[in-house]
């Protein structure tokens, strides 16, 4: 394994780590907290620093699996978590699609929400507070990002950030907050299939002259990166990917076989899609969806694998800019995304 210090701070993290939402949500099979435990304890021992839960996950469980994995490992491990959503009244977000439940990002709640968190974690501090997928309403809010301080000031967090979504897109939240505040993490949806807005908002921070590093979430592109998916491929009714429509899945697969020049006898197709993020020293950590013990060997291994050379990096930006070959609709992104191209020009 290899590490990352965000730019001016203290805080290091492992350049792949660990993504609690498929391991506590129910969204990627089911776990017992054996199986959990398990598998975070595999990850810690591969050399995975950072956790990454949120307090929704699970109403709490990804916290509470945290604390429980490592009681007497707390300054070995990075421990990063989210709030804003109002899961305490409303239940965790759940349901057909990304239908959320109601947000809360008030002084009080954001207060409440990491006092809870930390007593879930059973620890003093919070490594990385993240707010849970912000609206320009909270990226706008003084009151809010005052409060952050505040929790800073106190001991109770060392850092925070921004986490967005929970689609991709979200890009004029990104830039905005990345312009307007002083944040030291950002994290959002960015792969090799998926590179906008996310090269955008990379490109923000370069051009403003910020800090801002960033934490990539869906780096396979909900493990169609991983080269193991078939047009015959069938997802379990509850899975998040069964939602998705199949043309999804049948031009991801021939998508795919135009990046198999990627796979070679020293390195999968998935490690690739982690070192193709890394070769941006703006990217923090990668946050793969892990979900068995053999993937999560493959992707901890990323880092050490054989390396793309240049003429890899210039000919999957050539085949991003032909849509590797394949007519489809374009994306329907969520967020502001017409105002965060005038923004971003």
């Amino acid at each position: 394994m290899r590490f990352r210090t965000y730019k001016n701070t203290d805080l290091t993290v492992s350049e792949v780590g660990f993504g609690m939402w498929t391991i506590s949500t129910g969204w990627w099979g089911n776990y017992t907290e054996g199986e959990a435990l398990a598998l975070m304890h595999k990850a810690f021992d591969l050399g995975i620093t950072l956790f990454d839960a949120a307090d929704t996950y699970g109403n709490g469980l990804s916290e509470e699996y945290i604390a429980k994995a490592f009681p007497k490992s707390r300054d070995e491990i990075v421990i990063a978590t989210k709030v804003g959503y109002n899961f305490v009244t409303h239940g965790e977000a759940r349901g057909r699609g990304q239908r959320e439940i109601p947000q809360d990002f008030t002084p009080e709640a954001i207060g409440r929400a990491t006092d809870a968190a930390l007593k879930r974690l059973k620890t003093d501090r919070i490594d990385l507070l993240q707010l849970h997928n912000i609206r320009m309403e909270q990226v706008e809010d003084d009151a809010l990002w005052k409060t952050l301080e505040r929790l800073k000031q106190a001991g109770k967090i060392r850092y925070y950030g921004i986490a967005l979504g929970p689609a991709i897109g979200w890009l004029y939240e990104g830039v905005n907050a990345i312009r307007a505040r002083e944040i030291t993490s950002v994290q959002h949806i960015y792969n090799l299939l998926e590179q906008h807005p996310g090269r955008a908002i990379h490109e923000t921070a370069r051009e403003a002259g910020r800090e801002t590093m960033f934490l990539i979430r869906v780096p396979h592109s909900s493990g169609m990166l991983e080269g193991k998916y078939t047009a015959e491929t069938v997802f379990p009714p509850g899975d998040h990917r069964a939602h998705r429509p199949r043309t999804w899945l049948l031009n991801g697969v021939k998508k795919i076989e135009q990046l198999r020049f990627l796979e070679t006898p020293d390195r999968t197709l998935a490690q690739a899609a982690l070192q193709w993020l890394l070769a941006d020293d703006r990217t923090a950590s990668t946050l793969p969806n892990i979900y068995g013990e053999e993937q999560l060997i493959e992707f901890a291994r990323a880092p050490e694998a054989a390396p793309l050379t240049s003429e890899d990096m210039e000919r999957i930006a050539e085949l991003y800019i032909e849509n590797f070959g394949i007519e489809e609709d374009p994306p329907k992104f969520k967020g502001t995304m017409e105002l965060a191209e005038t923004a971003a020009v």
